[in-house]
């Protein structure tokens, strides 16, 4: 059956997913960004898209490279689109992400990661690999809920560590080197820590060195 989608390519260099990148639409309705995602004009698409209600729908192959990414990197890597599987969840990026989209994500998510044979800590958000240029799946998105599903990654929080070993830890964890200091902090605090307020603190830089002890790519 062919894909709803023409907007996709051949993943390059032989690339293959190591990566799923998790977006919201930021737009009123599933149905418009299905049509945006399927509309050859807008050079944009997806993987997968899910509902609010839980429908998943199949937009592009897996195999191939769709356009959802954009400019960024992950763990010192660019070209996210070939290197990743991108899933958006209709939200207009303001309010919570209901009970059976959630339900379904993960169930998608099992299903990726065995496939490709992708970790947990494949598992980002677009802000995580754009910071400054995308904030979504945003604040509202439950990141620790993935996490103890094995879904995701998750720093262990009671730690205190020198607030200057942050920003070291938080690039070799995967975030952008090519970005400021200040917005690594906050694309990562946007993930772990959306209540934090004010500079680099303490708290900060013990969850990002674990997650680097634990995660770095």
């Amino acid at each position: 059956m062919a894909a709803p989608s023409p907007n996709f390519g051949e993943r390059r260099d032989g690339l293959r997913p190591s990566l799923v990148v998790v977006h919201y639409t930021a737009m009123e309705s599933c149905a418009a960004a299905r049509d945006r995602l399927c509309d050859p004009a807008s050079e944009v698409s997806a993987h997968w898209l899910i509902s609010e209600t839980g429908a998943v729908d199949a937009l592009v192959p897996e195999t191939k490279r769709a356009w959802h990414a954009g400019a960024g990197e992950w763990g010192g890597q660019g070209d996210i689109n070939s290197r990743s599987i991108g899933i958006e969840l209709a939200n207009r990026g303001d309010h919570p992400f209901p009970e059976p989209q959630v339900l379904a994500l993960e169930q998608l998510l099992r299903g990726i990661l065995a496939r490709w044979r992708i970790p947990p800590q494949g598992v980002i958000g677009h802000s995580d690999m754009a910071p400054g240029r995308k904030a979504d799946p945003g604040a509202r998105f439950d990141w620790r809920r993935l996490a103890r599903a094995g879904l995701s990654v998750w720093p262990d929080e009671g730690g205190a560590a020198p607030p200057a070993a942050f920003d070291a830890a938080a690039r070799a964890f995967g975030y952008p080197a090519a970005v400021s200091p200040e917005l690594r902090l906050s694309a990562f605090r946007l993930r772990f820590r959306p209540w934090a307020k004010g500079p680099t603190d303490a708290r900060d830089a013990a969850m990002a060195l674990d997650l680097a002890r634990r995660f770095a790519p």
